[in-house]
């Protein structure tokens, strides 16, 4: 994957730059539930910040920033589990 790609995977929320658990499955080829699953048995390996999850509030925003919930398009329609 080049470079360019990475970068358009990457936001900025909470000041962090972050990328979401789909777009980090996707660089290592495993499905979304599949990594979040390894991080959640494995979480000591990780440091504390590696992960967070979206308030309700931040979800809704992310909605609206995108329009119509789409899955090609980012529009998460339910919240991180």
């Amino acid at each position: 994957m080049s470079l360019g790609l990475i970068e358009t995977m990457i936001y900025t929320i909470r000041g962090q730059k972050v990328m979401l658990d789909m777009d980090l499955a996707k660089l290592y080829g495993v499905e979304t539930k599949v990594l979040k699953r390894a991080v959640r048995r494995n979480n000591k390996k990780f440091p504390p910040d590696f992960m967070f999850e979206l308030s309700k509030d931040e979800l809704n925003d992310w909605r609206c920033q995108f329009g119509t919930s789409n899955k090609e398009k980012m529009g998460m329609r339910i919240p991180p589990s």
